[in-house]
């Protein structure tokens, strides 16, 4: 199955929607539940771990430090030298990793792949995880809670233009919606379009326009700032 998995207005062809019903009342995409069993699991695997002294509490910090580091900066920072720099833009939507490995020196966990997706006036992406919750952390840093709900993985995939309508954007009919599944090997990371009047915008300026929310295709990057960090 194709890693990349397009859906239109009126369709798509994401196995995992055929799923989920489509009803009228939506489920709202929000944090409401207690803590699920795997949560709980986590927990108590971790502290048996600690207690056994298999693992120190200080590696776990260690750990939730260097994840800590990684924030929606880094991402901004990508997205904007792709702005100003062709060249750098060229090599990052052949190879997202190896250029964010080589340009910015950002270290990747393990094998996965990560792909990125330009938007265009022609199209816009949306990535969404519709099993779990995978996600681009090395250059994005921990998901947001609404990106791990189950309101949020299947309604991205059913019905995504309602649910870009739900965080402020409206994308014209004649804009194709599609619609990136994310995987334990490929992740996904959006190339916004640049807003209209930035040409004399310098790169740091521009990456502050830049937003985790702009980088996951919730919402398009505007000079407005204080849109889309939920």
């Amino acid at each position: 199955m194709a890693n990349k998995r397009k859906s239109r207005e009126h369709g798509h062809d994401n196995d995992h929607a055929h799923d989920h019903a489509h009803g009228d009342q939506h489920a709202e995409i929000a944090q409401s539940s207690k803590p699920g069993y795997y949560d709980m699991l986590e927990t108590a695997v971790r502290e048996l771990l600690i207690e056994k002294k298999l693992i120190g509490a200080d590696e776990i910090r260690r750990q939730l430090e260097v994840l800590d580091s990684r924030t929606p900066a880094l991402g901004a920072k990508v997205v904007a030298r792709a702005w100003v720099d062709p060249e750098f833009k060229a090599r990052l939507l052949a190879n997202g990793r190896t250029a964010c490995e080589k340009e910015f020196d950002i270290s990747f966990y393990d094998d996965t792949q990560l792909i990125v997706l330009e938007n265009t006036d022609k199209v816009h992406n949306l990535i969404v995880c519709t099993l779990c919750s995978c996600y681009p952390r090395p250059v994005l840093g921990l998901p947001p809670d609404w990106y791990k709900l189950k309101p949020y993985r299947s309604r991205a995939v059913i019905e995504p233009r309602a649910v870009l309508a739900e965080f402020g954007t409206i994308i014209p009919d004649d804009v194709e919606v599609r619609v990136h599944d994310s995987t334990a090997m490929v992740r996904y990371l959006v190339l916004p379009r640049r807003p209209d009047g930035t040409e004399s915008y310098s790169e740091e300026r521009l990456a502050s326009l830049v937003t985790r929310d702009t980088m996951i295709g919730v919402v398009p990057a505007t000079i407005d700032t204080d849109r889309g960090q939920q």
